[in-house]
C-alpha cells in the first residue's frame, strides 16, 4: 500500500509547532492588533511594489549597472515566487491549521492543498528586498524591515509556521542574489544600448 501525500509530507509541527502557537496565543492575547496585521499581511505587497517604483526613478540618474538591476527585480520575484511554489508543491507540509486545529487563527485556514512550506509571501517580499538592498541601500533597508514585518505577520496571524518563514526568506534572497548579479553581467550592456534608443526616456533623466 502506497502512503498518502499528506504521510509523506514535512511535518511542521514537530519542527516549530511550539512556537507557532506560542506566537498564536500572543495573537489571541492581543486583539487590538489583529486587523491591522491582517491588513499588513493581505495588502502589504503593495509598499514593496511602490518601493520598487521608487528605485526605477531614482536609476534613471544612475549608471546603466544600476537600471539593469532595476529592471531584473521583477524577473527575481516572479522567479523566487515560482520557484519557491514548486517547491511547496514537492514538500506538500499541510498548513499548521490543519496539523493544530485548536491553534488561534486570524486568517481561515487555506485549503487542503495550499501547502505550507516556504512561505510565498515572505518569498517574495526577500525577493523584492534583497534586489532593493543592491540597487539603493536606503530603499532596501525599508524593504528589509517591510521583508521582516511580512514574514513575521504571516505566523501572527496562523498561516505559516516560524520554518516556513525562515526558509522563503532564504529562498528570496538566493534566488534575488542569483538573478540581480547575471542582470549585472548580462543586462548593463543592454541597457547602455537601450538608452541611446526609443526607450530613452524610460531609462535615463
Amino acid at each position: 500500500m502506497t502512503s498518502s501525500p499528506t504521510t509523506q509530507a514535512l511535518d511542521g509541527a514537530s519542527i516549530s509547532g511550539g512556537l507557532y502557537t506560542e506566537v498564536t496565543d500572543f495573537a489571541h492575547h492581543t486583539e487590538w492588533l489583529n486587523e491591522p496585521v491582517s491588513v499588513y499581511t493581505s495588502y502589504g505587497m503593495g509598499l514593496f511594489a511602490v518601493l520598487l517604483l521608487v528605485a526605477w526613478w531614482r536609476a534613471r540618474r544612475e549608471g546603466s549597472r544600476v537600471m539593469a538591476a532595476t529592471l531584473a527585480t521583477p524577473v527575481a520575484v516572479i522567479l523566487a515566487y515560482a520557484v519557491n511554489n514548486t517547491f511547496k508543491s514537492v514538500v506538500q507540509e499541510p498548513r499548521p491549521c490543519r496539523a493544530l486545529p485548536h491553534a488561534f487563527l486570524i486568517e481561515e485556514c487555506p485549503p487542503a492543498d495550499d501547502y505550507a512550506f516556504p512561505s510565498n509571501h515572505t518569498t517574495v517580499a526577500f525577493a523584492f528586498t534583497v534586489a532593493l538592498l543592491l540597487i539603493n541601500r536606503q530603499l532596501g533597508v525599508i524593504a528589509l524591515l517591510a521583508a521582516v514585518l511580512m514574514g513575521a505577520s504571516r505566523v501572527y496571524v496562523g498561516a505559516h509556521y516560524p520554518h516556513d518563514v525562515l526558509i522563503g526568506a532564504v529562498m528570496g534572497t538566493t534566488v534575488a542574489l542569483v538573478v540581480t548579479l547575471v542582470a549585472h553581467r548580462v543586462g548593463t550592456p543592454l541597457v547602455e544600448r537601450m538608452r541611446t534608443g526609443a526607450l530613452r526616456p524610460l531609462l535615463t533623466s
